[in-house]
């Protein structure tokens, strides 16, 4: 290993696991390891759904043992939820899922007070059932909520108990639905009809601020040596995930693919229109300055809750067979909240397709195909709106994350948006969160220097349209008579 190269620990925790990277990153070079991973499995208790939030948090002092000495930390995680803490800083409780049922039916009385279009003007972001908004309104007559001097989303949390100091990260506070897109501050009036304390949550932080140094105690049980600084990095995975894009200009589309995709542009201002709010787009806030406007789709959880519904699975054998499958026979509405909750995923999957008349998916490569086909679909049409929405064409689709190892479904979006796709970074959130953390130490520049780096170093792959234009336009057709 180059001499003039700097480690960082990057902790990215996804809805199914966790893991820390160790990136290393010189002037031309930028390399990801894997130091340790760990499974996040979410424990159902009698009061509902619940992030196993301590054994998250002993995957990660394990990570940063197996990480070794490190310049720096950074942590990134899903959106939305959070841990309340009391007047000691303690704990209150682990945090509720974001697949709790907590919030059905809430946000109908949240608009009874400030109508959704109001919201939307307000906070430019989508509507999801389990926005953090949502999710203190129903918390609001527990007795947890009513003993709570703090609220950390949580990667904060975590970077709470790594370093002793409280702050809330910009980019995944954006996901609260209390965050105004033009100030990038917070939506005072709307917290404040909606009887919100604001002060539940601890200063904003931006991607780069100092978050504190490893505790004494962290130290000693990880074996580093001191000091060792926490930075704030782009701690919404997708932030993270998305300033990883190694794309040169700004016409480009993004697909950020794993249990979600999310699917949409970078812009330098929110579209906070009433077509926009029809659309269901979301205006999340990204590295210096930018926009990350786009829309939620259910993503490869439909095909990960199959799999779990399927046990011992072959996945390369599978997605070859599926490969074999005729193209757009049957599909789904892949953003329906139908498909949000777990368990029984083949058969509701096989009983959208009976009710809406289409050829009814029975092996397991034909709804993985139907699952691949209806992705892809809902990736165009997503692309297809943000364009329009925003005024903003593109030329090629950038497709990272997980799912960017999924040749299949990186083709088939390819035909489906008929644009080239790019695929790759699959690690895009760690190396974004190792890549804020190294231009704070000062080895990288701004974001496009950033992207520059990433497309010198990594190796994507990319699919050219393959035609069928009409075929892709007919089901889309068919999809909206339903």
């Amino acid at each position: 290993m180059s001499t003039s190269m700097t480690s960082y620990a990057a902790v990215d925790l996804g809805a199914s696991s966790g893991r820390v990277m160790v990136g290393r990153v010189g002037p031309d070079t930028l390399e990801l390891t894997e130091a340790h991973r760990f499974p996040n499995r979410p424990v159902r208790v009698p009061e509902g759904l619940r992030w196993d939030i301590l054994g998250l948090y002993a995957g990660v002092l394990d990570g940063l043992r197996a990480a070794g000495q490190v310049a720096s930390v950074g942590v990134d995680s899903w959106a939305v939820d959070y841990g309340l803490l009391d007047a000691d800083g303690a704990l209150l409780g682990n945090p509720v899922h974001y697949r709790d049922t907590r919030t059905e039916g809430v946000a109908q009385k949240v608009w009874a007070t400030v109508p959704a279009a109001e919201l939307y003007a307000a906070t430019g972001l989508q509507y999801a059932p389990f926005n953090t908004l949502y999710q203190l309104t129903a918390a609001r007559s527990t007795a947890q909520l009513g003993q709570a001097a703090r609220a950390l989303l949580v990667p904060d949390l975590l970077t709470y108990w790594l370093t002793g100091e409280q702050g809330t990260e910009l980019t995944n506070a954006s996901t609260t639905q209390l965050i105004d897109p033009r100030t990038r501050d917070w939506a005072y009036d709307v917290a404040g009809r909606l009887g919100i304390d604001l002060t539940l949550f601890p200063p904003l932080r931006l991607p780069g601020d100092p978050a504190g140094a490893l505790r004494p105690e962290v130290l000693e049980e990880t074996g580093l040596t001191g000091p060792v600084p926490v930075t704030a990095v782009g701690s919404h995975d997708t932030a993270s995930a998305v300033a990883a894009v190694p794309a040169s200009g700004e016409r480009f589309a993004y697909i950020c693919t794993g249990t979600w995709s999310l699917a949409g542009l970078e812009l330098t201002a929110p579209v906070l229109t009433e077509e926009s709010r029809a659309a269901n787009f979301t205006n999340e806030l990204g590295l210096d300055g930018t926009v990350r406007y786009l829309r939620n789709i259910m993503g490869l959880w439909l095909l990960q809750e199959c799999l779990r519904a399927w046990g011992e699975t072959d996945l390369g054998a599978l997605l070859r067979a599926a490969g074999e499958v005729p193209e757009l026979r049957s599909v789904v509405d892949a953003g329906d909240a139908a498909f949000l909750a777990p368990g029984r995923m083949p058969e509701r999957i096989a009983e959208a397709c009976r009710a809406s008349g289409q050829p009814v998916p029975a092996t397991p490569a034909e709804i993985t195909r139907c699952i691949l086909d209806s992705l892809a679909l809902a990736h165009r049409r997503a692309v297809e709106d943000a364009q329009r929405l925003a005024g903003h064409p593109v030329d090629v689709v950038h497709v990272v994350g997980g799912g960017a190892r999924n040749a299949l479904l990186c083709q088939l979006t390819a035909d489906a948006c008929g644009l080239p796709v790019v695929a790759g970074p699959a690690e895009a959130a760690a190396l974004g969160n190792v890549l804020v953390q190294a231009r704070a130490g000062g080895l990288v520049g701004d974001l496009a220097g950033m992207r520059g780096l990433l497309a010198r170093t990594q190796r994507p792959v990319r699919y050219e349209p393959r035609g069928g234009a009409a075929r892709w336009r007919a089901a889309a057709a068919r999809l909206a008579e339903r």
